[in-house]
């Protein structure tokens, strides 16, 4: 009786190592810090960052990520340009490739404001980068809090290495808690 009970001990113990090694490897918990991705991510949220979904996937436009900005800070983003897009802002409206497109998860910010000031200012990605275009490897991301954001029309593109990965669960505070932050 004591040897099944060690096996099934044992059996247990390496299970339960087995899942935190490959949960540290495959999924990373962030605390949001700030107000950049507001009303999206609020500061203090916790968040599940799915690390190898892009190992799998291209970058979609509006996935929200976590990228390494220096050694010592990751950032939350919306990703806004993938490689090859043209981007620009005029009143207040995205235009993609010369295409308005409509960004839906802006639109409780813009309730919560009400605001005539533009939530964004108007730009074209050669003003603010000197390109035309997104260029291959890179993304043009931002933050939901178009005011209060440092993203890039601050620092420029931001390269694919640098992705850490996808938010794709805000588990606290529960209250709101969402299963997928994409547009």
């Amino acid at each position: 009786m004591k040897k099944k009970y060690r096996k099934v001990v044992a059996v247990f113990l390496l299970g339960a190592m087995i899942i935190f090694v490959s949960r540290s490897a495959l999924f990373a918990s962030y605390v949001v810090e700030g107000e950049s991705m507001e009303p999206t991510l609020d500061d203090g949220n916790l968040l599940m960052v799915n690390k190898f979904v892009y190992d799998l996937t291209e970058v979609d436009r509006f996935d929200v990520i976590v990228f390494r900005a220096n050694e010592k800070e990751d950032y939350v983003k919306r990703v806004i340009g993938i490689p090859g897009d043209t981007i620009q802002y005029q009143n207040d409206k995205l235009y993609i490739n010369g295409d308005y497109v409509e960004e839906g998860f802006l639109q409780d910010y813009a309730q919560a404001t009400l605001s005539d000031k533009p939530q964004t200012e108007k730009f074209t990605l050669k003003e603010i980068t000197g390109e035309t275009k997104v260029p291959d490897g890179k993304l043009f991301v931002m933050g939901d809090n178009r005011g209060e954001s440092l993203d890039s029309r601050s620092f420029g593109f931001i390269s694919q290495t640098q992705l850490v990965g996808k938010v794709d669960v805000k588990y606290w505070p529960l209250s709101q808690a969402s299963l997928s932050l994409g547009g």
